[in-house]
């Protein structure tokens, strides 16, 4: 048994911006894989509160399409500063179109409440515990989707998207929104990343 082939995996999932059309794989495998993460990523109290929504080529356009609308009303209003606007996060979304899909990441909290008024001493604790496997959700998704030769990068475009996205494809309304994760074809290399020793952040005790 090895446990290389995971931490091969993870050391290929890195933030990548520049993306293209050019799929890797059939839409299939990512189906697959989307599937195997939500069949698979444990919850707390087993509350299975992830919801999963893939968007694919041109329902994935669609999707920054309609955040680009969305933002450029907060420009005509003067909530997002023009020039702002017009140098930086209008090409981000436009970049963030140009790739094969997005994945969005929801929790519904139906499936939370009720396990907070059952287990009464923990009630506080249930929703930081769905959103650490919501975390899951999207690393398993993340580090998979590089194993399969995309590259990717995640977003948190909510709650300014959450409204005209929940009726456009008719996503029930107290879902909540926690992320989108964007890939495509990598079309671009990932940025330096400075890391802090490991010995600043991992103790072991008890080692043979």
């Amino acid at each position: 048994m090895s446990a290389q082939p995971l931490i091969d995996a993870s050391q290929t999932r890195r933030t990548i911006y520049k993306l293209g059309k050019n799929s890797p794989v059939p839409d299939s495998k990512i189906e697959e894989l989307v599937n195997a993460a939500i069949n698979t990523v444990p919850s707390s109290f087993n509350t299975q509160s992830t919801r999963l929504v893939v968007l694919l080529h041109e329902q994935h356009e669609k999707l920054w399409d309609l955040a680009i609308d969305t933002f450029s009303q907060l420009v005509n209003t003067g909530a997002v500063p023009g020039e702002t606007w017009k140098s930086q996060s209008l090409p981000k979304l436009q970049g963030f179109k140009n790739g094969v899909g997005t994945v969005l990441f929801y929790e519904d909290p139906a499936h939370i409440g009720p396990f907070s008024e059952k287990f009464a001493l923990y009630k506080d604790h249930f929703q930081p515990w769905a959103e650490h496997s919501n975390a899951m959700h999207q690393y398993y998704i993340w580090t998979g989707l590089s194993a399969l030769g995309f590259g990717a990068n995640l977003q948190h475009y909510n709650p300014v998207i959450d409204a005209p996205v929940a009726k456009q494809w008719g996503i029930p309304s107290d879902w909540q929104l926690i992320s989108q994760l964007v890939f495509g074809s990598p079309e671009g290399g990932a940025g330096e990343k400075a890391q802090k020793p490991v010995e600043e952040r991992v103790k072991i005790f008890g080692k043979q």
